[in-house]
């Protein structure tokens, strides 16, 4: 009887503790990704505390100085817009790079950044689907040109420059030279392969369609 009882106690105790897992992994992620965003909001409402002084007392507007910057911002693209700007910032970027340990890490995120934003509609034409590091495995990748017909290894084929980003830092990575046969062209967006490329593969577009007959590729 007593063998009984205490087995019937362990199994309630697992189900009880099985309920407490599958109620913390369900709110887990949820829990996690508000302290992400609130950690973010309270670290970048602190940077921008200074500012508040700036936005009239009479007004009291809750988080003022938010919308001041956000009219900031606005106001410096629609000065850019119209070139006001931009010799002013270029002198400003200049003498950045100018600075020894700036430089690379500067260069490397402004030209990251204007790729995948899509302000640079050269530099990563196509998200591809390569076999790389080595036969049967895959990564993804961005073809960046086609390579010169004096550079390539044979004249009777076309090659491609691709670079593959590293995780998790995209702004390091390989860059390759492939056959235009053994490049599949996969229709996402570079936003969407750069996201998932920095997560591991944790994100991932809805619905991917890749195009793996050769003989339709349009770059």
């Amino acid at each position: 009887m007593i063998t009984w009882i205490r087995k019937k106690i362990k199994q309630l105790i697992n189900y009880i503790w099985k309920l407490f897992l599958n109620g913390l992994l369900t709110i887990l992620p949820i829990i996690i990704t508000i302290g992400v965003f609130k950690i973010t909001f309270d670290f970048i409402m602190g940077w921008l505390k200074p500012l508040r002084k700036f936005v009239p007392t009479y007004l009291d507007i809750p988080y003022g100085e938010v919308i001041l910057v956000i009219l900031i911002i606005f106001a410096i693209g629609t000065i850019l817009k119209i070139f006001v700007l931009r010799s002013i910032i270029n002198t400003i970027e200049s003498l950045v790079i100018r600075v020894p340990f700036v430089r690379p890490v500067y260069s490397g995120i402004k030209q990251l950044v204007q790729a995948v934003s899509g302000q640079d509609k050269i530099t990563f034409k196509k998200v591809v689907l390569i076999e790389f590091p080595r036969k049967g495995m895959y990564s993804l990748g961005f073809l960046t040109s086609e390579l010169e017909k004096e550079l390539a290894p044979t004249d009777d084929e076309k090659y491609f420059n691709i670079f593959i980003p590293t995780t998790p830092n995209p702004t390091s990575g390989y860059f390759i030279m492939m056959p235009e046969r053994d490049i599949h062209v996969i229709n996402i967006t570079r936003q969407e392969a750069m996201a998932m490329i920095i997560s591991g593969g944790i994100i991932q577009p809805d619905m991917v369609e890749c195009k793996l007959d050769s003989s339709k590729k349009d770059f």
